[in-house]
């Protein structure tokens, strides 16, 4: 057998987009959630008990930043509207977003979203809510893994295992934003010991069949 000849063979698979917002798009995130709507916690899967509806003004974050990154998830890995069956093409359009006011004990258990792509981006992450510091309280000791304040990911690979990505979210990841596949399941752990809240905020993208491309 000539090894140098084995070709390993990896099969495409989707994944996600990793994003650190610039100065003018947080600013802009900011005034939406100052001027926040109704409660959406209703809608959600966990016991967040503070969550927001937002208005998108003009529809600038849409086209300054989820446009353009759903044409980036297409040229990177598919175009998962492509795969809804529908008699014509539709554009895409920002189905609704919503800003979460975490407090300590809350949580967002396993779940996925409506939708074609769904995004978060960490606003707010005070200190004492990072994981470096986290991980250590004294309510977490009882596991050998914890994983307080975390945000992960859930998928299964090619054997059918399940397989994780987590995000061990720190001060420093305030701006950060993740574009993914709206059935992409993921979680988001409680965190203990801070009375302060963690803001984040989400959103989902769906095809507008209103508007025929």
């Amino acid at each position: 057998m000539d090894l140098n000849k084995v070709i390993p063979v990896a099969p495409n698979n989707c994944g996600w987009l990793d994003i650190r917002l610039n100065e003018k798009e947080m600013d802009y995130v900011w005034r939406c959630i100052k001027n926040k709507k109704e409660k959406f916690n209703y809608t959600l899967a966990g016991n967040i008990t503070s969550s927001y509806n937002l208005m998108d003004m003009g529809d600038w974050f849409w086209m300054n930043v989820l446009k353009p990154l759903s044409s980036v998830y297409g040229e990177k890995f598919s175009n998962l509207g492509k795969k809804i069956p529908t008699n014509t093409k539709h554009p895409y359009k920002l189905d609704n977003w919503w800003v979460n006011y975490q407090k300590q004990h809350e949580f967002n258990p396993l779940h996925n979203h409506k939708g074609i792509y769904s995004f978060v981006i960490w606003m707010k992450i005070p200190k004492d809510i990072g994981f470096k510091k986290q991980k250590n309280i004294k309510i977490s000791s009882h596991s050998n893994s914890p994983l307080p304040g975390v945000f992960e990911f859930l998928y299964i690979d090619i054997r059918g295992n399940p397989r994780t990505h987590t995000y061990e979210l720190e001060p420093e990841d305030e701006g950060r934003m993740l574009f993914f596949p709206s059935q992409l399941s993921h979680a988001v752990y409680p965190f203990f010991n801070c009375d302060e809240e963690r803001i984040s905020v989400s959103g989902n993208i769906i095809l507008d069949t209103s508007k025929q491309l």
